[in-house]
């Protein structure tokens, strides 16, 4: 079973072109989208996904499914709807501690990366016949490549490493097929947004930034009745409404933080 993890960002909307163009080493059975969350997802990735993506897919007879992270009840669990759970304390995203260290990070584990594998194992991967997931990471972030998934039923590789393309050449084989440059793909409240993002979100759509005000408020107002210290979306240790306001110059961390090859692609 030959798969592709699709992020619907700039990479996977390349390795999706790239397929239906007959230009792959070698071509995928399925392309899976993980969707974390209507609620948590940039809805401009969601837009392009439903209005570009599907279509596109469809025309070219690529099977393309979005899946979702389903509980045992049957409901779909998002990022969002996890951070706000009231039993809970458990924080999935890379927030920053007070004390300056990273949090512990899950949002890629729990609804990607597992969410893709149940289906896959739903499917018939299994040790004795792995699935092939096929990863959109670029040569000018060749650093987030693993050798291993670390399971024994699933095998990673990297179409655009073996095709030697980077992130401009992504570009170039998506305007060739006639399609608007996607949109990055990540969770509209991201700590790993880089500052000069968060600053276009509060301009640009105002509703996004008060959202994620919002979901750091809340986040706060958990760990605050736990007796526990806050956190943060950036590396200020600040409140997202402040260090916006304030910090103006350019900030050079974001994406390229994330190591998965689920994220950002």
């Amino acid at each position: 079973m030959r798969t592709f993890s699709f992020g619907a960002g700039v990479q996977s909307t390349a390795v999706l072109v790239l397929q239906a163009l007959g230009r792959l080493p070698e071509p995928y059975d399925i392309f899976l989208f993980a969707n974390v969350g209507d609620d948590s997802e940039d809805p401009r990735s969601l837009d392009y996904y439903h209005n570009i993506h599907v279509p596109f897919a469809e025309k070219h007879d690529i099977e393309l499914i979005e899946l979702h992270r389903v509980m045992k009840n049957g409901s779909i669990e998002t990022i969002w709807n996890r951070l706000l759970r009231e039993n809970t304390s458990q924080i999935p995203i890379p927030v920053k501690m007070s004390n300056g260290a990273p949090g512990t990070r899950g949002c890629t584990s729990d609804f990607k990366i597992r969410v893709i594998r149940r289906w896959q194992r739903a499917n018939g991967s299994c040790r004795d016949d792995p699935a092939v997931t096929g990863l959109g990471i670029s040569v000018d972030e060749i650093e987030r490549a693993r050798d291993s998934s670390g399971f024994d039923d699933q095998v990673l590789e990297y179409p655009l490493l073996q095709l030697n393309m980077n992130r401009k050449a992504c570009f170039d084989v998506i305007k060739e097929a006639g399609l608007p440059e996607p949109p990055k793909s990540a969770c509209f409240f991201c700590p790993f947004h880089t500052m000069e993002n968060w600053r276009r979100l509060k301009i640009e759509r105002r509703d996004l930034f008060d959202k994620s005000v919002y979901l750091e408020e809340q986040i706060n107002n958990k760990r605050n009745a736990g007796g526990k210290d806050k956190v943060w979306l950036t590396r200020y240790a600040k409140p997202l409404d402040l260090v916006v306001d304030n910090q103006l110059t350019f900030d050079f961390g974001g994406p390229e933080d994330c190591d998965s090859g689920y994220c950002f692609t």
